[in-house]
């Protein structure tokens, strides 16, 4: 064999020991995969030959690089409701994980002029906001960014969102009577990138979500989870 060729041998190589450990059970979801490092050693190849198959294989969803951490083998991607508001914590718990939560913001705030108009309000009257990031096993799935207006629940801000999620609280106070789905495939800014522990040509979906309740609009939500952790499916049955 040619040394052009040798390279693109010695990948394919290493892409197809990685997915026969995966396959044969050698290797289950969440266990780690060996370093570039330990793989080019292993098959006596450059870094960049080994790199070049761990990004082959990302991309395939085959694995999972979380900046810092590690690799490891990816679970099935779980199917996130599209019509239906379901908590995450029992999305993660329903594909097996261990929901954790990460509360970065929640206070009260004095509405802007566009979130406004989307939540048929008052510049400057008072507002409740929260993100959060949820997490599985403490790999982060999921960006949740909420406005809520305090006329539908005006106990928000003092509920301990590290017990219950606020979908799970918000259904409880806030019957929903209709909601707003906008999905989009997004690049996220380096904030969002470093919250979720992602490359920056990771490519992420982005869920932009109204709620009514109570003849008003109750919330607004962004929802920012990696495409290689999360996909949404949606399904409409008429009565």
């Amino acid at each position: 064999m040619s040394r052009p060729d040798q390279p693109f041998a010695l990948y394919e190589k290493i892409k197809k020991s990685v997915v026969k450990d995966i396959e044969s059970g050698k290797l289950n979801p969440d266990d780690k995969v060996m370093s570039e490092t330990k793989l080019a050693k292993s098959f006596n190849a450059s870094r960049m030959t080994a790199n070049r198959a761990l990004k082959e294989l990302t991309e395939e969803g085959r694995i999972v690089r979380i900046q810092g951490v590690g690799t490891f083998v990816a679970r099935p991607k779980p199917d996130a409701a599209l019509l239906e508001i379901k908590s995450i914590a029992n999305e993660i718990a329903d594909w097996g994980g261990v929901h954790s939560s990460k509360i970065l913001v929640l206070e009260k705030e004095r509405i802007t002029s566009i979130l406004a108009q989307k939540m048929n309000l008052k510049i400057d009257e008072p507002i409740f906001h929260s993100i959060i990031v949820h997490r599985d096993r403490e790999v982060p799935v999921q960006y949740s960014e909420r406005f809520i207006n305090p006329k539908v629940a005006p106990h928000y801000l003092s509920q301990d969102f590290s017990k219950i999620t606020p979908s799970d609280y918000l259904l409880q106070v806030a019957p929903v009577q209709q909601a707003e789905h906008i999905i989009e495939a997004v690049n996220c800014n380096s904030k969002i990138q470093k919250l979720l522990k992602i490359k920056q040509a990771e490519p992420c979906l982005s869920l932009k979500r109204r709620t009514w309740s109570y003849d008003m609009v109750a919330t607004y939500s962004i929802i920012i989870s990696p495409g290689s952790r999360y996909k949404l499916v949606g399904k409409f049955m008429r009565g």
